[in-house]
């Protein structure tokens, strides 16, 4: 079973329940296809670094965790560069 095909089956029974649905995963393409809701922990801390809707976390720039995970290709971002410093 592909994971677009894991995704189908648990909006299937997502629909067919009508019940809310935890699913654990670091797979975007899934967090795209199946989430209304995201929770992103910290699993050093166990504490929530953001919680979302998976376009509103994609699009946040406050937490540089958070900006990672969700735009791994767009580079990574830290409190240096932000301030436009480079890190050495």
């Amino acid at each position: 079973m592909t994971s677009a095909e894991l995704d189908d089956l648990i909006l299937q029974i997502n629909r067919s329940l009508g019940t809310t649905i935890v699913v654990v995963t670091h797979e975007l393409s899934s967090v795209f296809a199946i989430a209304e809701r995201v929770v992103l922990i910290d699993r050093e801390a166990r504490n929530v670094i953001a919680e979302g809707t998976p376009q509103e976390l994609r699009e946040q720039r406050s937490d540089p965790r958070v900006w990672n995970f969700f735009n791994p290709r767009a580079g990574t971002r830290n409190e240096e560069t932000d301030r436009g410093h480079r890190s050495a």
